[in-house]
């Protein structure tokens, strides 16, 4: 009796694992690097593209699927892709950001991406993670379900994904290296874009505005993935509710809204039913701006949901869109998420670490003239993580210096909580603590170490809402606040049972953010603000995760085509 049922427990698996081996397809494609003259906006300039596409290619996947991307690098800038959210198990050199988990890709040069994707399911992206290059160049990647299986809620009519961008007149490149030489902040952009177009609401733009068809009755699943290099950003639909089912490739229980925010690197699923009466109603997408007194780009970009059998000549239906500033709005929407099912989330914790965000000012270097230090009172613009300003190597990248045992590259003294402690949210902020201290300094992870991670918010030249984006994991966001995080006050507002799934985090502006993961894969992951911007300024850190026990927890050794430096 003892050997059948072993037997058929065996040929269940065997049969399961066939199936499965059978499913899974291995996707090949090739990205070429070019420059690409790009009409927006009454100008026409030269944008680094992939393929001469902007926005670039989407690549549409199967959970369980193998992605074989070679990148030729035919523009005159270093690059490297980024799959944003892909978990890339034991293959962190396949994870992109510059000088982190590889050197970048020379012009001339080329790179294959090798990697799979394993159990997640929804809407991703890729983007460059070199400079500005990913103000154009970027795409979307869907991840559908594995073959056989399928949404946990109606399969819709149609599926759309909806990139929102930001548009400069001038080279995203120039814009940023012009900051970088001044200490000032960067100008900001000229336009949002809704799959690369600007829409009905800027010059010479009409014509090219997007255009969602669709049917009375008709069930559409929008992707909507915030690509826009510094910007959070509010989107609806005019006159329709949206039902919110996934978020970065992670299942929701659903429920309904009228209005998205997302953090730049954010990706929301939403369904829309065309219950309405057949007309044409903007899609729209602007700013939600939470850094006081800061500059923004207060335009707004739109699409179009156009019911079929409709006149084109008739004039879209306007929103309601939240004022730029309506934080209560993104509060209410934010707290809505929770996971799809009841979730195994970390409760003994091994690394209980505190990391403050936040900007910073630089003084200016004695050597420097005035023209180099134009950020406040004759200051230079920076941000930290813990008072650590993080400065990428150039030499090595941070992954092959671990893994080849390089000294001299990084040093593991990140700090677990903030150097000093003050009134991290309060209004008379000391000024000396607004110069951080530079280093490329990693916290380093067992293997399996369960993790907890306050992000609080800091008012150090001005507070704001950022987006936290973990590279090589997804965590669970088991809590978020306003002001000062209280472990004794504010513990027993965790959510332990239903938390969202992300891959970046908006932490609230003047507040704080709590996530969990287990640290289940190693190599060297970088955390950091996506707002270009702060990256640039040095709002990121890196965790350096041991290997654990044989092959399959232990990182894959390095391609044989990984470039050098």
């Amino acid at each position: 009796m003892t050997t059948v049922h072993t037997f058929s427990f065996f040929m269940f698996y065997f049969f399961l694992f066939s199936a499965s081996t059978i499913i899974a397809k291995v996707q090949h494609h090739n990205f070429v690097i070019q420059e690409t003259p790009v009409k927006r906006l009454c100008k026409t300039r030269n944008a680094i593209t992939v393929n001469g596409m902007f926005p670039g290619p989407t690549l549409e996947v199967n959970n369980g699927d193998t992605l074989e991307v070679k990148v030729l690098n035919r523009a005159r800038y270093n690059i490297t892709i980024h799959w944003h959210g892909v978990r890339q198990m034991r293959t962190g050199w396949a994870d992109g950001p510059e000088f982190v988990t590889q050197c970048p890709i020379r012009p001339g040069k080329s790179y294959t991406y090798r990697f799979t994707i394993q159990g997640q399911e929804g809407t991703l992206w890729w983007h460059a993670h070199s400079s500005w290059l990913r103000a154009t160049v970027y795409g979307a990647l869907i991840i559908q379900p594995t073959p056989g299986s399928s949404f946990p809620f109606p399969k819709p009519d149609h599926q759309t994904a909806l990139m929102l961008g930001e548009w400069w007149n001038a080279n995203p490149v120039d814009v940023i290296n012009q900051a970088t030489q001044t200490g000032a902040a960067p100008n900001i952009s000229d336009a949002y874009t809704i799959n690369g177009q600007p829409g009905d609401l800027y010059n010479c733009s009409t014509n090219e505005t997007v255009v969602v068809p669709i049917n009375s009755g008709e069930t559409s699943l929008l992707r909507v993935i915030n690509a826009a290099l510094n910007q959070p950003l509010f989107f609806t639909v005019a006159n329709h509710k949206l039902t919110v089912v996934g978020a970065d490739a992670s299942y929701l229980k659903p429920f309904t809204t009228t209005v998205l925010m997302l953090g730049p690197g954010q990706t929301t699923d939403v369904l829309l039913t065309a219950d309405q009466p057949p007309k044409r109603y903007y899609i729209a997408a602007r700013a939600y701006q939470s850094a006081q007194n800061a500059p923004f780009d207060n335009t707004t970009t739109t699409a179009i949901l156009q019911y079929n059998k409709t006149t084109t000549t008739s004039p879209p239906i306007v929103p309601f869109l939240p004022a730029f500033n309506d934080t209560n709005t993104v509060t209410s929407f934010s707290r809505k998420f929770k996971s799809l099912r009841n979730v195994v989330v970390p409760k003994t914790i091994d690394d209980n670490l505190v990391f403050t965000i936040g900007l910073g000012l630089d003084n200016c270097p004695k050597n420097f003239p005035k023209n180099r230090c134009q950020g406040l009172n004759g200051t230079r613009f920076t941000a930290s993580m813990n008072n650590v300003s993080f400065v990428l190597p150039s030499n090595f990248s941070l992954l092959q210096a671990h893994s080849n045992g390089i000294p001299g590259v990084f040093t593991t003294d990140f700090p677990a909580k903030p150097p000093v402690k003050f009134d991290y949210t309060g209004n008379n902020i000391s000024r000396a603590l607004f110069q951080p201290v530079k280093g490329t300094k990693l916290y380093k992870l067992k293997y399996g170490s369960r993790v907890q991670v306050v992000l609080q918010d800091t008012s150090i030249v001005t507070s704001e809402n950022h987006p936290i984006h973990l590279h090589g994991y997804d965590f669970y966001i088991v809590a978020e606040g306003f002001g000062n995080f209280n472990p004794k006050k504010d513990t027993s507002k965790f959510n332990l049972v239903d938390p969202p799934l992300r891959n970046t985090v908006a932490v609230p502006v003047n507040g704080w953010a709590v996530i969990r993961f287990v640290a289940d894969n190693p190599g060297v992951w970088l955390m950091h603000c996506h707002l270009d911007v702060h990256i640039k300024w040095g709002l990121a850190m890196a965790f350096l995760v041991d290997n654990g026990v044989g092959t399959l927890e232990t990182l894959e050794a390095p391609p044989l085509d990984l470039p050098v430096c």
